[in-house]
């Protein structure tokens, strides 16, 4: 048995801070969404006290369909004072919304979906007192962004692979170092969201990231035999023979009819008597 899988995708030429990548075919990519920010320079003051600072803005996006050129935009909505998506849409091109806006996954998490959820209760309250009408369009479009929490863990690790097959390595590391750190990527609600994501991380190659992703994960569900035997492909690929065992047992112990693990254990026990 051969834990080296093929895999088809185009390869990206990387810096010292993430190995050589090609994003498999079966790892999906999610469209972009979620919260993100632009800055301008602007004067302030006049004559002597003239000075530039720094604005920074928040900005709620999604990615659209593909237009019949297949020109993919997204659209950007601005954050009100109340952290909310409010106004009128903006479409930007894909390519010069990956250069123009950073991703803020943590403001997010922290401010602006605990608005939408107080909004969308809110909304929900009043649709017993109105008739339906704006409050209806209303109550609709920030239920479709309210989809978040798990949506928006896929849509921040699809960005990771976006700004990987652009070359921006930099960027990719961040977003993926910031979604591993995510509180909201561990919640007890998404535990089916863990070895799906972990997967993605270790087939794409992210090995570091996945084993830190699945070492965290453990420490929120310790009992699931799949969760060790994903971090055991994981230690596997990464060159950590102890750890890949240990886990492996682990998943054995807690499931002594798991198959998959079974046959990866004698495999690993083979090539160590060769050795």
């Amino acid at each position: 048995m051969t834990e080296q899988e093929r895999v088809t995708g185009t390869k990206v030429s990387q810096d010292a801070s993430m190995p050589e990548v090609e994003r498999p075919a079966s790892v999906n990519r999610h469209r972009i969404s979620g919260v993100f920010s632009s800055q301008s320079v602007v004067r302030v003051g006049t004559g002597t006290t003239s000075r530039k600072v720094i604005q920074k803005a928040y900005w709620y996006a999604q990615e659209t369909d593909p237009d019949e050129d297949g020109s993919v935009m997204v659209m950007v909505r601005p954050l009100n004072k109340n952290n909310v998506p409010s106004g009128q849409a903006e479409a930007v091109p894909k390519a010069d919304f990956l250069e123009r806006y950073s991703p803020e996954l943590e403001y997010y998490q922290k401010e602006v979906f605990p608005r939408m959820k107080e909004l969308d209760a809110t909304l929900k309250r009043a649709e017993t007192q109105r008739e339906q009408g704006a409050l209806y369009s209303a109550q609709f479009e920030y239920e479709a962004a309210l989809n978040v929490d798990e949506e928006n863990v896929r849509a921040n690790f699809g960005l990771g692979l976006t700004y990987m097959e652009r070359g921006d390595t930099g960027k990719a590391s961040d977003i993926f170092t910031r979604v591993v750190a995510l509180d909201a990527a561990f919640a007890p609600e998404h535990k089916h969201l863990f070895n799906e994501f972990g997967i993605n991380l270790r087939k794409s190659k992210l090995l570091d990231q996945a084993v830190e992703y699945y070492e965290r994960a453990l420490k929120i569900t310790d009992n699931d035999e799949n969760l060790y035997y994903n971090i055991a492909r994981a230690y596997f690929e990464r060159g950590d023979r102890q750890e890949c065992l240990d886990t492996l047992h682990r998943a054995l112990e807690l499931n002594p009819g798991f198959e998959e693990a079974q046959k990866f254990l004698t495999y690993l026990e083979k090539e160590g008597n060769r050795a």
